[in-house]
Formats: structure tokens, C-alpha cells, sequence
């Protein structure tokens, strides 16, 4: 038979290089011959080759080819192997198998030491010409002495077969070459040949070589989910660290140590282990060594493709979904569909059912955008009813791996129940859930079928592409395919650009898949974002706060399933983990429009101040190290609050720190409240607890507003009340003192209406009367009104409106009149001899007693948008409105009423000093001390009412708040008891504690009752009206005087 013998014979010429070097050069020959003589070949080849310059030094056979079938088929000899231009163009003829040529001539197979050198030599000016022209004469000249300079270099490598300059250029001058090398180049002597003729030229080279390094790859195709190892190893030491590259669909990744490799370094070797391939993984790989001096910069790399048998993620579905049995029909058609994603993988699709009989038909491929859509049509029978169907799809790759895919198919049979086809979709079994694919998204809808045969609301799981994309890289950024930091930076580059645009993630779907990417990154335990990455991160964490996506938001509370954490969780626990491992230092702009960063360098003993959002973070420990606070808008309305009777009142907080927090940390917080605490609700200072996954008091105290203290670091919010504390009993302690209050009044007034005449027979007791008449008939509307308002979920708003004013107007009119009251009294004690007519003082009266009150009512009516809810009056009170110290309507009352106490207390304190210092005149016993104390207390005893000094604990009560503690709870029960009980104790004091008054009402009621020991609460002594208690004769004489005097 014959054969093509492809040899190559190294020949050395001495006289080719211009140095001391032996020059070297390959003679490629092709000879047909029997295959009797391949033994003879060497000593027939050898007087060839011999002349008086040339010797042969080694001859060696590199390819045996033969004719089969009209076809050349070629296989390489030991030791050598196709090359890798050919492997690339036919992965058929890679390595050492064997290669069928059918229209082109057959190639050589070169040594697997074989070395391509190519690259580019920057030459000095003096080199012009050969930027000239290729036809040209200096062109060739200049071509001819820079090619003859570098072959007498570069021609003394052992196994040196070629050199040749392709092009050149301007950038001073540049030549790209290339080099052939038969065999072992050496990389150390090829370094040292490049100085050498750097220096010669004063050139600066850069070179890439291939066969220097050898990678050796699996059998080709590799199983799915495989392990392999990949193995780069050169001869000789290079002294640098190999990089491995892989180039898949237009993309390179570096490989680096991750979760499915592992590169182990070992002298003049690296391996690559590879665990869990898959298409990730396919591709061709390329490991290089660097070697760099001053003026050569060479690469030396070998490269091979990998190739990967696929299996699929397959997608089955029946349809229709649920068959529909109709009366007088037994037959049904279906068609099942198993939808796979696009490749170049060739599988075998294999159908099978064991529940149908009928045949199982397959119908043409159809390729929706980037997928393959396999199916078969079949036909099933209606009975029995309940019968269930299966259909099962297998694929099948060239490694005859296989991979399954089932669906089971749910007749609806006559009679059974079921929802009705609307709008996408289909008739489906009562008790089922419906799902189609996601058009134009990643995911599926669901929507279920209940058992009455009504639909529920449909759950979307669509992801938008984009986001979806970022979501998959974000999984796979630490598989080793490129560093993770560099990973994790282009993810959240792509985040950023995704969640910039709210409008096309507004679902709860996007927002939980994008938080997903933040879950991710902050799971992976060598993450050190850059400060670049950091503020992509930022501005991505952002845009999902921004409050067009709250709605999505508040659907992922309303779902959250209580055994897995919320969305808002999630998303907390990874911004948190990634602000604390990146490089936050470095981004220019930390306030971003919905978090805001700040960090601090606290060493041992220096001031640790933080503000994010205007809540100031304040750490006290020993060396903190760098302190990070974020500050989150919003989240804290979605992180899942299980006490309903508070919520959230600040933004959230959270402070890590570089170094362990010690045991005695403490933290202050100061928090701007979204709204201003009402007086008496309460306030909590909170962490989030993610063992509780809420939050958490233990470890906080509340100073009062916004400032909180936490002995730990964590995530800080302010919590408050929903409604203000509540006083045990005190609305049945109002009502039963208003009640008594009420029917004191009424009778009051009756009994001051019966002894009217018989009692009011001097100027002072008209005065008197008068005014104690307008303080009962203006306290019972009052509270008549406070009842009537006491339940203002249950009345109108304007019924609440109006009983408001008339509170406003008769409470304000009642101290008005104990303002004259006291007045009054005041004046005729200070000045016992000057009278004021009735006249006069019925108008003096009448203007303050009603006219002022009218005023300031209606002045705050009016100021406050026109008594308009929640600036004049409160639903929730039927009240005027408290908001705080120096704020609200209720000061309109409060400063007048405040103002005429004090006077009262003043006026009452001027006429007991009065009494006192008569009796004192008066008195010569020993007991006159204690008939003065007693004066005193009586006195206290009978104006305290009519005066309205109990009202003074009011003042207390608005000065102190519910959350002080049990002292403000007392002093509400006195002032409640005390004041509600104002008309009973006017009844005791002006009715029934008025000797006139009592005689008077005796006398009309025809009886006699003997007179006790004791005189009325008010004594006249011209024109005024003093208590005392005694008989005395010097009380006598001025009783005396008093009726003596004139009378208007």
C-alpha cells in the first residue's frame, strides 16, 4: 500500500547567524512510497539533505496518511498531535486522532512540543522605508535588513523553522511577525535571544507563544455535572503565577478559586479542578504565563476548547390543562409540550405514558425566541371519571445522560364541579391551580380554582428579563468564572441601571427578585465591594425604597408566610452585611435619596458621632474601630410589626462596627419622630431581634422624645402608641362625679331661687347670690355638655362641633364669674368702707362674665380655620386640641382659667390675712392661734369651690404627662374627683353651708330646726362679704356696722 509520509529534517548552518551561535533550519519533505520501505527511510533521506554547508542532525517521521474511499485519512505519529488552527476549525482533528481530508490536502501534525512565537517589534526611525510601499525598492530593502537582523537572532533556537514579518505600522515603527519553532522552545533561551535583539535594535518587543505551555483537557465531550481537572505545565521554571482564561459566547472570565473550582499551584504545573460542569463551563480555556523586563514583554499561553454535554431545564404542560368531558363525548384531544431553552446540544426526545394507549404523535419543532418547543398529540377517553393521565418527556445527549419531565392531567368530568375559562384562562378543576408561562418575563401565574367554583385573585411570579439576568449572575458571581468583587461589581451596576426604572419593577415579584440579588451577594463570604461597587450597591438599595414601589412593598407584608423571613426583613439583614464589608469611605455621595450613610474612625477614647437623615448615633465604647450608620426611608413601614397597638414613628437605623462591640457598649440615638408624640402615648425605643424577627425593647430605654439608649448595636426604631394610656376607672369615676355634679347644681339653683327673696336683702348678698347663681347655671351647661360628648365615636362631628364651643364658652364663663366673685371680694376686704352699686356692678359683671368668654371663643373659632376639625376641635376628645406645650387651641382655656386661679388664690389669701388679723385684735385667750387656724381652714374650705382653686391641678395634669409615672396618675384622679364633684361642693359651701340660706329654706319649708353653733360662710362688712365661723363680739359689732351701712 502506498502511503504519504509527511517528515521534517533539522538541518545546522553555520553560516547563517552573524553571532557565535550555530544557526538551525527545517527541511519539510512529503514522500509517497511503499509501506515496505518506511523502515529505509532515514538513510535514503539522508544523502538529500548533505551538502558542503548543511548537516543533518535529526530526522523524524510526523504524519502517516493513506486513501480510504476517495478520502485521505491521517493520523499523527508519538509525540505529535494536530494543530491548533486546525482543532479550532474541526474539533474533529484535535489531538492525536485520527483527521479524514475530503476536498483539501492533507495537514501535517505537528510536535506536541511544537512553539508559534508571534508578536511585534517597535523599531527606531532610521527603519522608515518599511512603512513605505510593499512593491516598492527601499520597502524591500528596509523589509530584507530588519527580517535578515531578527533571523540571525532568533535562528540559533533549536527546532527554529521560519520567521516571517506580516505588516507594519506607525507608532514609531512596528513589525508584526511570526516565528515557527519545530519543537521544546525554550522559554528562558527565547528571553534571552530578545533582549538580545532589543538591545541590538533598540527595540522594545512584545511576543506570545504557544506550545511553550501544555494543557492537558478531559476526553472531549465532557459529561454534565462531571469533575474534572485541567492541567497547565511548562518545562521549565518561569518564576510567575499562571492565569487561566475562559472565552464563551463573546465573553472572558478569568478562573479563579470558587464554589466549582479550585486552582492548586505546584512547580511548573496548575490544576484547575472543575466540580458540577455545566454550560457554564464550556468554552475554551487558555492558561498563560508572563514574563516582562524593560524591553520584552512575552506571553506564553495554550489553548483548548472544551466541550460540554448539555441537559435541560424542561418545562412541561398539558393542553388543555384540565380536559373538559361534555355529555355524549368520550374522546378527547390533547397535546403535551415540553419547552427546553435554546442550545446547540442535539438531544433525543423520547415520549411515554403508560395511562394512554392511543399513540403518542409527535408534531414539527416549533423555536419560540430563545427556546425549542417539543410536542405530541394524543387522545384520551372520558371514563372512567377520576381518571388521572400521565405523559412523561425524556431527553437524551451525546453522553447519554438522560433528564425527565412529567405532567399528570386532570379531567374534568361531566357533572364535576369547576371555574369557567376567563380571560387567560382555561376551564379549570375545581381545587386546582391554574398556571400559564409569563409573556415577555421569567416565572409563571397562578391562579386557583376553590371548590364553590370561584376564582381567586391571581398571583403573579413574572420577573422582569433584566432582572432576572442580574438575579442569575448574582448566583453564580462566586462559582469562579472572574473574582467575586469584580462579579459582584458589574451585578450591582446592572442592579442600579434595572431599579432605576420603578415603573417597569412596580411588582412584588421584581422588588422580591431584586432584593434576592442584595440576599445573595451578602451571603458570599469573601465580598469586599469597592467604592465604585459600593455606590452602585447604594444607589440600587435606593431604588427599591423609592416609594412608587409601595405597593409592592405593603403586598409582600400582607403575604408574608410567618415561618420564612419578609421581604423588608431580607433586604435589611443583606444591606446591613454589605455596608459593612465595603468600601463606604470612598463614595463621594453617600446620602443617596432614600439611604444615607456615614462613617466614623473612632479610636480609643475620641468622640463617635454618626448622622444619617438627621438621627445622630452616639457610641460609647472602647475602640470601636469604623462605625458605619444607615439610615433606611420607609423600611420601617414595612418590616413586620406584631404589636398592633404601635407603630413606627422614625426611619430605621442601623450601626455596625469595625471591631467587636464590648459587653458595656452604649448607644445613643437621637431620632427626628415622623410625627410629634401627643401627650400620654407612650413611645418604645426598639431593635430588631432577628431570632424573634420583630422588634425588641430588651437592651433600649426611652429619655424622653426622641432620644433613646441601647446597651447593643443593631437596627434602631422609635415605636409609638397608636392611642394614648388609658387611667383605670376614670371615666367611671367622671361620670358618677358629673352625675352628682349635676343634680348638686340643679338643686342649687332651686334652693337659690326659693330663699331669693328671703336672703337677698343688702347689696352685698345680691352681689353674692348673683354671682353664685351664674357659676352653677354656667357650670350644669357644661357638664351637661361633657356628658352628652362623653362617647364622640357615637355623635356627629357637628353635634361634637357644637357641644365643643358651648364647653369652650361655659367653662370660660364660669371662672369669668368667680373672677368677679373674687374681685368683689378682694375689694370690700381691702377696702371696707367704699360701696359699689348694684348697677354698676351688674354691668361690670355681665361684660367679664359673658363678653369676655364670647371674645376669646370666638376669636379661637374663628383663627383655627373656622373650628375646623383637628385645628379648633378633636373627634377623638369632642375637646379642644392638645398638641403640645404652647400648641393647640386648649390654650385659650388653659391661660385664662390659669390666670383667674391665681388671682382667686390671691384674693382668697388677702381676706383669710384679713380675718386673721382681726380675730387676732379681737382674741385675748390662749386659743387664739387655734381659733385662727381653724378660721383659716374653714375659710379655705368654703371659697376653694366657688373660686375654682381646685381647677389648679389641671395645670398639673397638662404639665404632667402619663408616661411619668404614678404620680401623674394621682394627680388625675384628684383633679377628676375634685372638679367633678365642683357642683356638689358649691351645694355644700353657698347653699347648705350659708346660715342665711339654711334659715331661709327652713323657713320656707315651715320648719324649726334649732340653730347650731355656727354662723354662715360669709360675714358682710360693708360692701364685702368675709367667712368666718365664730360668733365674737367684735364679728357682732361689725355684723352691726354692716347693716348700718349705705345701701345703693
Amino acid at each position: 500500500m502506498w502511503l504519504f509520509i509527511l517528515i521534517y529534517i533539522l538541518g545546522l548552518n553555520i553560516s547563517q547567524a552573524a553571532g557565535s551561535d550555530n544557526s538551525t533550519q527545517i527541511y519539510f519533505v512529503k514522500l509517497q512510497i511503499e509501506e515496505s520501505a518506511i523502515g529505509n527511510i532515514t538513510d535514503l533521506l539522508r544523502p538529500f539533505v548533505n551538502d558542503a554547508n548543511l548537516h543533518v542532525d535529526e530526522i523524524e517521521k510526523t504524519t502517516t496518511c493513506q486513501n480510504v474511499s476517495g478520502s485521505t485519512e491521517c493520523s499523527c505519529e508519538s509525540g505529535y498531535r494536530w494543530s491548533d488552527a486546525l482543532c479550532e476549525s474541526n474539533q474533529k482533528c484535535c489531538g492525536d486522532r485520527k483527521c479524514t481530508f475530503s476536498n483539501s490536502p492533507p495537514l501535517m501534525c505537528v510536535a506536541d512540543t511544537a512553539a508559534t512565537v508571534t508578536g511585534t517589534i517597535s523599531v527606531p526611525g532610521n527603519y522608515s522605508n518599511c512603512l513605505a510601499k510593499n512593491t516598492t525598492q527601499p520597502f524591500k530593502d528596509c523589509n530584507n535588513k530588519l527580517l535578515g537582523e531578527m533571523k540571525a537572532v532568533y535562528s540559533t533556537i533549536k527546532g527554529f523553522v521560519s520567521l516571517t514579518i506580516s505588516s507594519y505600522r506607525v507608532g514609531s515603527i512596528i513589525a508584526t511577525f511570526e516565528m515557527t519553532v519545530a519543537s521544546n522552545l525554550s522559554p528562558t533561551y527565547l528571553t534571552v535571544k530578545s533582549k538580545e535583539l532589543a538591545k541590538q535594535l533598540d527595540a522594545l518587543l512584545v511576543l506570545e507563544t504557544s506550545g511553550v505551555v501544555q494543557l492537558k483537557m478531559p476526553s472531549m465531550p465532557v459529561f454534565y455535572q462531571s469533575e474534572h481537572t485541567l492541567t497547565c505545565s511548562v518545562r521549565e521554571e518561569l518564576e510567575s503565577t499562571p492565569v487561566w482564561q475562559l472565552h464563551r459566547d463573546k465573553e472572558l472570565f478569568n478562573i479563579t478559586n470558587g464554589s466549582e473550582s479550585t486552582l492548586t499551584f505546584k512547580p511548573n504545573q496548575t490544576d484547575a479542578e472543575l466540580k458540577k460542569i455545566s454550560e457554564l463551563w464550556a468554552g475554551e480555556y487558555t492558561c498563560f504565563y508572563h514574563q516582562e523586563s524593560n524591553v520584552a514583554k512575552i506571553i506564553h499561553k495554550a489553548s483548548a476548547v472544551m466541550d460540554v454535554c448539555l441537559l435541560p431545564n424542561i418545562e412541561i404542560t398539558s393542553v388543555p390543562s384540565f380536559p373538559l368531558c361534555k355529555e355524549g363525548t368520550d374522546l378527547l384531544n390533547l397535546r403535551v409540550e415540553c419547552q427546553i431553552k435554546n442550545s446547540n446540544e442535539e438531544y433525543k426526545v423520547e415520549w411515554y405514558s403508560e395511562s394512554i394507549k392511543a399513540d403518542l404523535r409527535e408534531v414539527p419543532l416549533r423555536t419560540p425566541e430563545g427556546a425549542k418547543l417539543y410536542a405530541v398529540q394524543t387522545v384520551i377517553n372520558c371514563d372512567p371519571p377520576g381518571k388521572k393521565y400521565e405523559v412523561k418527556c425524556s431527553f437524551t445527549n451525546r453522553c447519554n445522560q438522560t433528564r425527565n419531565s412529567s405532567v399528570e392531567i386532570n379531567i374534568i368530568g361531566v357533572g364535576e364541579p369547576f371555574c369557567k375559562a376567563a380571560d387567560d384562562w382555561e376551564d379549570t378543576k375545581a381545587g386546582f391551580t391554574a398556571e400559564l408561562r409569563c409573556k415577555g418575563a421569567a416565572g409563571v401565574r397562578r391562579r386557583k380554582c376553590n371548590v364553590d367554583k370561584t376564582w381567586e385573585k391571581e398571583v403573579s411570579f413574572c420577573v422582569n428579563r433584566d432582572v432576572n439576568d442580574v438575579l442569575e449572575k448574582a448566583l453564580i458571581a462566586d462559582i469562579g468564572l472572574g473574582t467575586l468583587d469584580e462579579n459582584a461589581a458589574r451585578v450591582f451596576l446592572e442592579l442600579s441601571n434595572v431599579t432605576v426604572k420603578s415603573k417597569a419593577i412596580n411588582s412584588l415579584s421584581n422588588v422580591n427578585a431584586s432584593v434576592q440579588v442584595l440576599v445573595t451577594l451578602s451571603e458570599k463570604q469573601r465580598l469586599k465591594p469597592n467604592s465604585t461597587s459600593a455606590e452602585n450597591f447604594l444607589d440600587s438599595s435606593s431604588n427599591l425604597l423609592d416609594r412608587s414601589l409601595n405597593e409592592s412593598w405593603t403586598n409582600s407584608a400582607s403575604n408574608n408566610n410567618s415561618s420564612n423571613s419578609s421581604l423588608a426583613e431580607r433586604y435589611l439583614f443583606s444591606v446591613e452585611r454589605i455596608i459593612h464589608v465595603a468600601d463606604i469611605e470612598g463614595i463621594p455621595q453617600k446620602r443617596k435619596k432614600n439611604i444615607q450613610v456615614a462613617i466614623a474612625n473612632c479610636s480609643q477614647g475620641s468622640e463617635c458621632i454618626t448622622t444619617a437623615f438627621g438621627v445622630t448615633v452616639d457610641i460609647k465604647d472602647g475602640n470601636s474601630g469604623s462605625v458605619k450608620t444607615a439610615g433606611f426611608k420607609d423600611l420601617e413601614n414595612y418590616l413586620p410589626n406584631s404589636d398592633e397597638e404601635f407603630k413606627p414613628n422614625s426611619i430605621v437605623v442601623s450601626t455596625t462596627t469595625e471591631n467587636t462591640p464590648s459587653d458595656e457598649v452604649e448607644v445613643t440615638l437621637n431620632f427626628t419622630l415622623h410625627r410629634p408624640r401627643p401627650p400620654n402615648v407612650e413611645i418604645k425605643c426598639v431593635a430588631w431581634d432577628n431570632s424573634s424577627r420583630g422588634w425588641s425593647e430588651a437592651g433600649c430605654e426611652w429619655k424622653g422624645e426622641g432620644v433613646c439608649v441601647c446597651r447593643h448595636l443593631s437596627s434602631f426604631a422609635i415605636l409609638m402608641s397608636k392611642f394614648p394610656l388609658e387611667i383605670p376607672g376614670i371615666d367611671e369615676v367622671t361620670y358618677a362625679a358629673l352625675a352628682i355634679s349635676v343634680i348638686s347644681l340643679i338643686l342649687s339653683l332651686a334652693i337659690e331661687l326659693t330663699v331669693w327673696v328671703a336672703v337677698v336683702k343688702t347689696s352685698t348678698l345680691y352681689l353674692r347670690h348673683t354671682a353664685h347663681v351664674n357659676i352653677s347655671l354656667c357650670l350644669l351647661v357644661a357638664d351637661m355638655c361633657f356628658l352628652a360628648s362623653s362617647r364622640p365615636k357615637d355623635i356627629s362631628p357637628l353635634w361634637c362641633k357644637t357641644t365643643v364651643v358651648l364647653k369652650h364658652f361655659c367653662y370660660l364663663a364660669m371662672f369669668f364669674w368667680m373672677f368677679c366673685l373674687s374681685t368683689t371680694l378682694l375689694h370690700q376686704a381691702v377696702f371696707p368702707f367704699h360701696s359699689v352699686s348694684k348697677k354698676n356692678y351688674l354691668k361690670f359683671a355681665l361684660v367679664v362674665g359673658y363678653v369676655c368668654p364670647f371674645l376669646i371663643v370666638t376669636i379661637t373659632f374663628l383663627a383655627n380655620q373656622g373650628g375646623a376639625e383637628g385645628y379648633y376641635f378633636s373627634m377623638e376628645t369632642c375637646w379642644l386640641v392638645y398638641t403640645r406645650l404652647w400648641v393647640g387651641s386648649i390654650h385659650t382655656f388653659v391661660l385664662p382659667v390659669a390666670i383667674i386661679v391665681f388671682i382667686n388664690i390671691f384674693s382668697m389669701l388677702v381676706v383669710i390675712m384679713k380675718l386673721v388679723d382681726r380675730i387676732k385684735i379681737a382674741e385675748a385667750s390662749r386659743d387664739k392661734e387655734k381659733t385662727a387656724a381653724l378660721t383659716v381652714m374653714r375659710s379655705v374650705i368654703f371659697l376653694t369651690p366657688v373660686f375654682g382653686v381646685t381647677w389648679i391641678f389641671g395645670l398639673a395634669v397638662m404639665l404632667l404627662d402619663l408616661t411619668d409615672g404614678p404620680v401623674a396618675f394621682a394627680v388625675n384622679y384628684i383633679f377628676t374627683l375634685l372638679n367633678g364633684l365642683q357642683g356638689l361642693f358649691i351645694l355644700l359651701t353657698t347653699c347648705l353651708g350659708d346660715k342665711l340660706t339654711r334659715d331661709a329654706l327652713l323657713s320656707r319649708m315651715k320648719l324649726r330646726v334649732s340653730a347650731v353653733n355656727w354662723v354662715h360662710s360669709y360675714m358682710e362688712i360693708p360692701h364685702g362679704l368675709i367667712s368666718v365661723m365664730h360668733p365674737s363680739p367684735l364679728l357682732c359689732r361689725l355684723q352691726h356696722r354692716s347693716l348700718r351701712a349705705p345701701r345703693s
